[in-house]
């Protein structure tokens, strides 16, 4: 295990997962992922969540160096998502007499997640025996540590709730403020926490809303997330890209283009039109959307302040990898952008009336005038159209 550290009564146990390529079984993991777990050694000695099943007994090494000999009280959970619940039960038989800490959407659901594991004939009544329910702003105190709790639901599940420790000033944030890759990945932390908030928590904007504002009442002096690093400086940085991020405001001025082309011909253009606002002093970032891995162009979509698409006619719609781009934007709740269109048919375009159709069931779109149609190539007329969406979305 990485020597990772916290403070001095409070240590990291948990994990790097570095053989794991996708997460949830879809989004790419470029450096893997780590499933974080904390313990609390005070007069009652606490766990702050379990691990992926994958990794139990490495994280139960990690938790029995660190308790040296002594026997955990409290387990607290705080997301049951199989990557943070997939020990429970390991935990459970391993310390029998200890108690779990959750809330009551948590243990209204938990028999699904380790009734398999424990094979215990009245799991409800065993449960029972076990469980502390707590409530919005409740604590515990643990000796010298005391736990107070603030409900989350839907960030990003029903049953999600936050830790705060008042005396070290700790935030325990479930899934907030994480990322993808394993602790020991050197890289920034905003492109791949931008991709990991966006797909996994994109959709509930307001829901992150609602819990920033809990959270600004608070003195947080750490951030220790269920993914990621440990954060401890700068936090105001995080906790405002996360505000910007559920707002569904852009982080950045600039213009994403987005091409998908069967031939070539509309992916020429699309460059084109990005040279060329380039040279008008725009950042633009092309992305060739059959060689990208979808919620990667996602995420960029909502880091810059306006889109343009670029498509093929494909059987009377739209080129398949854009029609899975447009829904999933939609599906992430993508809103407040101005979007640009150009199009491409050798015969009958149609491209711009579908992806138009598409972006009428977001908020707040503004589609960029003109539309641009091309047929094959580009030719004078579309080039001239062309030149005439430069001047417009670079405004």
């Amino acid at each position: 295990m990485k020597d990772i550290n916290i403070t001095e009564n409070i240590k990291y146990i948990g994990v790097d997962d570095k053989e794991l390529d996708l997460f949830e079984n879809q989004y790419i993991l470029k450096n893997g992922i780590a499933y974080n777990s904390y313990l609390i050694l005070d007069e009652k000695i606490t766990i702050m969540d379990t691990v992926d099943k994958r990794k139990t007994d490495e994280w139960l090494n990690n938790l029995e160096k660190e308790l040296d000999g002594k026997k955990p009280d409290y387990l607290v959970i705080s997301h049951l998502e199989p990557d943070h619940s997939g020990s429970i039960g390991s935990i459970l038989k391993k310390y029998p007499e200890i108690k779990i800490i959750s809330n009551e959407k948590v243990f209204s659901m938990l028999p699904q997640f380790i009734g398999e594991d424990l094979k215990i004939e009245n799991l409800q009544q065993y449960l029972e025996d076990k469980k502390i329910v707590v409530k919005e702003g409740e604590t515990i105190n643990l000796g010298k540590h005391t736990l107070q709790f603030i409900m989350a639901p839907m960030v990003h599940w029903p049953e999600v709730m936050l830790t705060y420790e008042q005396t070290e000033k700790i935030l325990f944030s479930a899934d907030a403020f994480g990322k993808f890759g394993t602790l020991d990945t050197d890289e920034p932390w905003i492109d791949e926490s931008r991709r990991y908030f966006i797909n996994i928590v994109g959709k509930y904007g307001m829901q992150v809303q609602n819990v920033l504002k809990k959270a600004s009442a608070l003195d947080i002096k750490m951030i220790c997330s269920l993914h990621g690093p440990i954060l401890k400086e700068n936090l105001d940085y995080y906790i405002n890209l996360y505000d910007i991020w559920s707002k569904y405001e852009p982080e950045e001025e600039g213009i994403l283009v987005v091409c998908g082309s069967l031939h070539g011909n509309t992916y020429e253009a699309s460059k084109k039109f990005a040279n060329d606002l380039e040279a008008k002093g725009n950042t633009v970032k092309l992305v060739d959307i059959s060689r990208t891995p979808i919620p990667d162009v996602v995420s960029d979509a909502f880091k810059y302040s306006k889109l343009c698409i670029a498509s093929v006619t494909y059987n009377m719609n739209i080129f398949p990898a854009i029609n899975a781009f447009l829904h999933l934007l939609r599906e992430k709740n993508y809103q407040n952008r101005k979007i640009g269109i150009i199009e491409n048919g050798s015969w009958a375009p149609n491209a711009a009336k579908v992806i138009k159709d598409m972006l009428y069931t977001m908020k707040n779109i503004e589609i960029i005038e003109p539309v641009v149609t091309i047929k094959t190539k580009l030719s004078k007329l579309s080039e001239e159209k062309m030149k005439e969406l430069e001047d417009a979305i670079s405004k």
